[in-house]
């Protein structure tokens, strides 16, 4: 079972660091930029969760072979190939960036309610929660902040919402169904919910007021 997490954490690290990297790109950063923003993508909610649960110094730190996957993942999408492919076209450059941001934030959400639960099985739900929620959205937010852009959870359509939602499915169910169907659930129901909200334009409301 330990052998399936990995996969999911690598998968997890590869969409992440994907993500990052074509906004690098999008911005018109050097590869130094580029390798930047996909690394703080995979692997910054994952420092931020284990300095909230006091695990020191933080997984990424100890274990470097994410922040590897990270950085080769983000030199690959520097390649010239896929710089044309991503500058180009831009229907393609929205399609893998919801893809693969959805699949991230999905896989790091589960993962950290696990990691969570891994510290201690007497955690209550709102921290296995927040810890959940914090997991997924945080490299992105960083990666937003980095690239000047407004974190994705504020504007973008049910991002932090398709998070939460699948994390405390993923919690809930723990108990009742075993640690890998919670997190399969709650890895699906994000990942759906992220490409739903994106097909039909789900928002949620803003101030009446800009909109005169």
């Amino acid at each position: 079972m330990d052998s399936v997490f990995f996969v999911l954490e690598i998968i997890g690290t590869v969409a992440f660091a994907v993500s990052g990297a074509m906004i690098a790109m999008h911005k018109k950063m050097d590869i130094f930029g580029v390798v930047i923003l996909g690394l703080t993508t995979a692997v910054g909610g994952g420092v931020i969760r284990d300095i909230i649960l006091g695990i020191t110094p933080p997984a990424t730190f100890v274990n470097p072979v994410y922040a590897l996957v990270a950085v080769g993942t983000s030199l690959i999408v520097f390649l010239p190939f896929v710089q044309k492919l991503i500058v180009h076209e831009r229907k393609i450059y929205e399609i893998l960036l919801l893809f693969t941001d959805s699949i991230g934030l999905g896989v790091f959400s589960v993962m950290g309610v696990k990691t969570a639960y891994s510290q201690s099985s007497e955690y209550g739900l709102f921290l296995l929660i927040f810890v959940g929620v914090i997991t997924g959205v945080g490299g992105g937010i960083l990666r937003d902040l980095f690239a000047g852009n407004t974190p994705f959870i504020f504007v973008k359509h049910f991002y932090a919402c398709a998070s939460l939602i699948g994390t405390i499915a993923c919690a809930v169910l723990w108990k009742y169904v075993g640690d890998f169907i919670a997190m399969v659930v709650g890895v699906s129901l994000i990942v759906v919910l992220r490409i739903l909200a994106a097909i039909f334009h789900w928002k949620l409301p803003k101030p009446r007021l800009y909109d005169e």
